[in-house]
């Protein structure tokens, strides 16, 4: 088991949307003990959330506002919500937008917006952390991609999406082999169908069914069925895990 700061924090982006992966995520893991630092392009929500974080759990914590794809405007908000919390071990990358556009009505600021949040983002706030894991000597960094990029699609985003999110595999392998001297680990999430609002809002029981339909489970996923793989693959006892996309997607994707 890999030896962490007894005082530590965790980053996670993509934290303001009341229904999402990433406060659900920051809950998780501020009840585990940890501080967090939450980003979001909504950064009224995610102040709001810190201030919620501290009182319900009595850990530090710390929000900021940025636009992940601005790789100027993250470094900014990295280094103020680091400066007040205990050494940064971990990160969650779950900022994401999705894109329902067919790809022959598709144009190129669809595709750049695309790319831009769920690539781009996941290397700027990435490079902008690591350092500080580099420096404490462990490390974890946790993308979210999709079931979508193992399948070419197939799910409510369509081909920019399962581009970026495809992406984000090849990206989290590199790291692995790059950040792996460091001590710091790097894997992916690879989720199926998750009852958020990046599904085009919150899911009819009709819409339920379609989906459990295709998966070997008889549910959809919920956001804490991400977040959990999440609290385990930034853990201590996770430190012989690195360069792997973990599917949580009820059996949609079989290897």
């Amino acid at each position: 088991m890999d030896s962490f700061p007894p005082e530590r924090s965790a980053i996670i982006t993509g934290a303001g949307s009341q229904r999402g992966i990433g406060r659900a995520t920051a809950h998780r893991l501020a009840r585990e003990g940890w501080s967090v630092g939450v980003l979001d392009i909504d950064a009224p929500a995610v102040k709001e959330l810190a201030e919620e974080l501290v009182q319900t759990y009595g850990i530090q914590a710390a929000g900021a506002g940025v636009d992940v794809g601005d790789g100027a405007a993250v470094r900014a908000a990295v280094a103020e919500v680091g400066s007040a919390l205990p050494p940064v071990v971990a990160l969650a990358n779950v900022a994401g937008v999705s894109s329902p556009t067919p790809y022959l009505e598709l144009d190129d600021a669809e595709w750049d917006r695309v790319l831009r949040i769920n690539l781009h983002g996941v290397h700027h706030v990435t490079r902008a952390v690591v350092d500080s894991m580099v420096g404490v000597g462990v490390g974890r960094v946790v993308s979210v991609s999709s079931v979508s990029a193992q399948r070419g699609g197939g799910t409510y985003s369509k081909t920019p999406y399962s581009v970026a999110k495809a992406g984000v595999i090849g990206l989290t392998r590199s790291l692995a082999r790059e950040l792996g001297p460091h001590g710091i680990t790097v894997n992916a999430i690879a989720p199926g169908p998750i009852d958020t609002d990046i599904m085009g809002g919150a899911l009819t029981d009709e819409r339920k069914s379609e989906l459990v339909a295709d998966l070997v489970v008889n549910r959809v996923g919920t956001t804490q069925d991400i977040a959990a793989a999440i609290a385990f693959l930034v853990g201590p006892e996770a430190g012989y895990i690195s360069g792997q996309t973990l599917n949580v997607d009820g059996g949609l994707y079989m290897h």
